[in-house]
């Protein structure tokens, strides 16, 4: 059972579009993108690449109705994908060589993305697939209160969740090729600590200086969503096993409520200076759960395998109020056991030395059943996010 002022919470992913013949991209989303919605609605969406799409999750307040969400989805983008002759592939980038050059989903505002951005649309591994977590309900002076409080502890759920360690058929030795490649995007990085007034300041010098030409190119890791009342995460590889991003939602929810309620209470949040914590999230990509990383309490290095376990006592008190903190110490468990998701992808790699066996791995557990039962979720949940008369209800 959840306790009560639980935040609500909700998860998009991103996706590859794989020709299951070559297992190159393919831009199908034109096709893929409305079979999808007969079934998601507008939850069904297209990406910057014609070769991508993405789905987002309802807002929920249990992790299991966001499992049922996450599977849900997943199922629906899948079997769209299926409809249209390809694969629906979770990679943080393309494992193949993609054809160059990418293929834009042709809309206005993407085409003047594309030449504000110049080289970097089609830069080798442009093809960037994320996991992104909405926390909320939140004022904009709660999520940037939040965002300020998070920050120094993003790195080391970053390294939870990397799955890119091959770009376009090279193994470039980091396990989130997409981290590397992200950066070259305007604002790219850690989200800068600041109130309200200080926000809207920066938003519009960063587009009065054409560093970003509007609202939605704030890629901060962490931003106030400009159209939901919640703070939005943006550190994560999208991952093929679903459990992934549940535990990533679940741990930063709990982190959430832990943290905003210390802000309520005075506590300021813990200091680190812009250039450790951009070379943190680097370490993070670098080498995921086998990284040194910078503990926020202290600023010394330490293991990551350390501070994930740091991270897991401090969002206790919010995990247990939402009533995940037992699911959390299970998937947390599974993900150090198994390795993250580019563990995995070299696993594969190494046995037969083939990338086309990567690919299918991976479509394999996009498409699969979900996650795997977990006695924890057995009992369901209720949700928050319909109104009494069915319908669903928007953060």
């Amino acid at each position: 059972m959840t306790g009560p002022g639980v935040f609500r919470f909700g998860v998009e992913e991103e996706f590859l579009l794989v020709d299951p013949a070559t297992r190159l991209t393919v831009p199908r989303a034109h096709r893929v993108v409305p079979g999808a919605a007969r079934t998601l609605g507008g939850r069904a969406q297209h990406e910057f690449l014609a070769t991508q799409v993405e789905v987002c999750t309802r807002p929920v307040v249990t992790a299991a109705d966001l499992c049922r969400e996450l599977a849900a989805a997943r199922h629906a983008m899948a079997a769209a994908a299926e409809d249209t002759g390809c694969l629906l592939v979770a990679s943080g980038t393309a494992v193949l060589p993609s054809h160059h050059p990418l293929p834009l989903t042709p809309t206005d505002r993407y085409r003047r993305v594309a030449d504000h951005v110049g080289r970097i649309a089609d830069q080798r591994g442009g093809e960037l697939c994320g996991c992104h977590v909405h926390l909320g309900d939140l004022s904009r002076s709660e999520a940037l209160a939040l965002s300020a409080h998070l920050r120094p502890w993003l790195p080391v759920l970053q390294a939870l969740c990397v799955n890119s360690p091959f770009c376009e058929g090279r193994d470039g030795g980091a396990a989130s090729s997409r981290a590397g490649r992200y950066e070259a995007w305007p604002t790219c990085g850690p989200a800068p600590v600041l109130d309200p007034r200080e926000y809207e300041e920066t938003v519009r010098r960063l587009i009065a200086h054409r560093v970003i030409l509007d609202r939605k190119m704030v890629y901060w890791y962490a931003r106030p969503s400009e159209h939901l009342p919640t703070l939005e995460v943006r550190i994560a590889d999208t991952n093929a096993d679903a459990g992934v991003p549940l535990l990533l939602a679940v741990l930063l929810r709990g982190l959430a409520q832990v943290l905003l309620a210390a802000h309520r209470d005075g506590a300021p949040p813990p200091r680190m200076a812009p250039a450790v914590l951009r070379d943190a999230h680097r370490r993070a990509a670098l080498g995921g759960l086998a990284a040194v990383g910078t503990d926020p309490s202290t600023g010394l290095r330490r293991p990551v395998s350390g501070l994930v376990a740091e991270v897991l006592e401090l969002a206790a008190p919010g995990l247990a109020r939402a009533g995940d903190l037992e699911l959390a110490r299970i998937l947390l468990h599974r993900q150090l056991t198994c390795g993250t998701g580019a563990d995995r992808q070299r696993a594969v790699f190494a046995r037969r030395r083939s990338l086309t066996d990567v690919v299918d791995h991976l479509a394999r557990l996009t498409a699969g059943p979900g996650i795997a039962p977990l006695p924890v979720l057995a009992s369901g949940g209720t949700t928050s996010s319909r109104r009494a008369d069915g319908t669903a209800a928007p953060f």
